[in-house]
């Protein structure tokens, strides 16, 4: 039992040291939790530093109440009809935009060329600009006088070639019974037509209707050529970072390959315009410079531009004489097989291929929203949707 009483004492001794030695590791661990909590706070401190930005930290999301959310419906109801309002009443200078941007694309091109060649941006802004301009202002002047004097001259003869009429005997029998065409030749006077078509001051606001959007999309078209790759830029940065390299790279190639294809199309329209007016100065048509720019300008309407064109020509050609109209004919089908098979695959090997069928019904469509501007380009904006969906939309509904 003496025995037994030291070791006793020893262990109620040790126990205090045992106690303290557990009291010192739970110090330890205790502080070791302190510091990490420390260190967890100072992160979180400093992401919420970082989220807080210059306008301070955002606040918790609203409750979902039936009223926040119906308020919410309401709202998005308003907005909605509010941006179609605005959409609609700035419906004629969305679309001049929506031609300076597709414009700018397509000249993009040229200005990248003439920067290798050792120009500053500005420059060969400047310069495709002129150029662009020089091209316009020769299809006005070759069009709008003799459009001016022959419609004029057709106003002028219009009541002798309704009085030709009554050597047709189906016509002359109508007259009697009817008095048709008497009513059409005290109708049709020269005072009589320009009120139809608006009188003087009609005439005068087309023009200048006319002449303010061509300014305007002139105007445009220089800023958009001038800031398009800070325009490139800035819309990049609105797609999450994770996707921007690809986005920037599909992004490119859109733009490149719809570059390609209108200047290639402008290239064609050129050519095409060209040839006529040499066929027709040979041939001796009236007119032949004009007619040759309604040959280009119709060559840039997809798949059927060139029918329309060649068709009016050959009208002109048969007016002038049989053989005149002959030879119009054949002209325009031999160039159409030179224009498909040899010009048209050299000049558009950089652009976007498009299939027949979408190319017409991308015409249609394109007619019929936006008229003549839609039909030209209706060719691009399927092409950018064809490469959309091959990139894009077909392999990722093959990962699933």
């Amino acid at each position: 039992m003496s025995g037994d009483g030291p070791t006793g004492e020893g262990a109620r001794a040790a126990e205090p040291g045992a106690l303290r030695g557990d009291g010192g590791a739970t110090t330890t661990e205790r502080g070791s939790d302190a510091a990490e909590e420390l260190e967890e706070a100072a992160g979180a401190a400093a992401e919420d530093a970082e989220e807080v930005g210059r306008f301070g930290r955002p606040g918790r999301p609203l409750a979902r109440s039936p009223f926040v959310v119906g308020l919410t419906f309401g709202l998005g109801l308003f907005l909605a009809y509010s941006v179609y309002s605005a959409v609609r009443n700035a419906l004629s200078i969305l679309v001049l935009i929506f031609i300076a941007m597709f414009l700018a694309i397509g000249l993009n091109p040229a200005v990248v060329r003439l920067q290798r060649l050792g120009l500053r941006r500005g420059a060969a802004v400047a310069l495709v600009g002129l150029g662009a301009v020089l091209l316009v202002c020769g299809g006005i002047f070759a069009l709008v006088p003799p459009l001016i004097s022959q419609g004029n001259e057709l106003i002028s003869n219009l009541p002798d070639y309704i009085e030709d009429l009554k050597r047709n005997q189906t016509l002359r029998d109508l007259n009697e019974q009817y008095d048709v065409i008497d009513r059409l030749r005290t109708a049709a006077t020269p005072g009589n037509i320009t009120k139809a078509i608006g009188g003087v001051w009609g005439g005068a606001q087309f023009i200048f209707g006319a002449l303010f959007n061509l300014l305007t999309i002139f105007v445009l078209t220089i800023y958009f050529m001038g800031a398009f790759d800070r325009m490139k830029a800035g819309a990049y940065r609105l797609v999450p970072a994770s996707r921007r390299e690809r986005v920037t790279l599909i992004g490119d190639e859109i733009l490149a390959k719809v570059g390609a294809y209108m200047a290639g199309a402008l290239s064609i329209a050129i050519i095409a315009g060209t040839s006529t007016f040499v066929f027709l100065a040979i041939a001796g048509v009236a007119y032949p410079y004009a007619l040759a720019v309604v040959v280009a300008v119709t060559d840039l309407i997809p798949q059927v531009g060139a029918t329309l064109g060649a068709v009016v020509v050959s009208v002109v050609g048969f007016a002038t004489s049989i053989p005149v109209g002959i030879a119009c004919v054949i002209f325009f089908v031999l160039y159409q097989q030179v224009e498909n098979f040899l010009i048209y695959p050299k000049v558009m090997r950089r652009a976007v291929k498009v299939s027949d069928l979408a190319a017409i019904i991308a015409a249609l469509l394109g007619i019929s929203l936006l008229g003549v501007v839609g039909a030209l380009i209706a060719i691009p904006a399927v092409a950018a949707i064809q490469l959309i969906v091959r990139e894009v939309v077909f392999p990722r509904q093959e990962r699933h």
